[in-house]
């Protein structure tokens, strides 16, 4: 058996290749590479649901264990791992047949009192609950494009949509957060 400091060292692609032949190493050390990846992923589309996302981080790498085989390794792996767990956030709405729902923002205070105060904090629990109020499709494609860092192509590729469908989710996801005041200043000027 290959040590685990070799397996490290290995890419993404070559790991999958062990896997599917069984090596339960390979696993681990895949497993130790995403799993905060994708547990973030699921906070973020399931509303900061701990154990629901704990539960699909888990759904997700026995899928993974079991789908070996549809992993075409000529394509990035990261997109392949989204898209599996894309699919599943789609399933798991699709079940629940829900419909977006209200949170109240937290008022961030501009005032000079406040100058100086570390913001960033606030802004991301602004954030956070503003995201929320999204429907699932354009808070994926926002949580994807701006907070896992991916092209607006791998999204258009990991949720299965043309790159117009993911433009165009973006541009109104953005535009629904900037009615947000305490939002607004960041996300006016964004780049898709």
């Amino acid at each position: 058996m290959t040590s685990k400091k070799k397996y490290k060292k290995y890419r993404d692609r070559e790991l999958m290749q062990a896997i599917g032949k069984g090596d339960e190493v390979a696993f681990a050390v895949l497993y130790a590479r995403y799993h905060e990846k994708m547990l973030r992923y699921f906070l973020n589309m399931f509303f900061y649901n701990r154990t629901k996302s704990e539960d699909f981080v888990q759904d997700l790498f026995i899928k993974l264990i079991e789908k070996t085989n549809l992993y075409d390794t000529e394509k990035k792996f990261s997109t392949w791992i989204y898209s599996l767990a894309a699919n599943m956030c789609k399933n798991e709405f699709r079940r629940m047949s829900r419909k977006p729902m209200v949170f109240d923002l937290p008022e961030v205070s501009m005032e000079p009192a406040n100058i100086g105060m570390d913001l960033e904090p606030q802004f991301a629990q602004v954030l956070e609950a503003a995201l929320m109020t999204l429907d699932e499709k354009h808070r994926a494609c926002f949580i994807l494009r701006y907070q896992e860092g991916f092209t607006v192509a791998e999204v258009s590729q990991i949720l299965d949509c043309p790159k117009g469908t993911v433009k165009s989710r973006l541009f109104y996801a953005l535009k629904n957060l900037a009615k947000h005041p305490q939002l607004a200043l960041q996300f006016q000027n964004i780049q898709l």
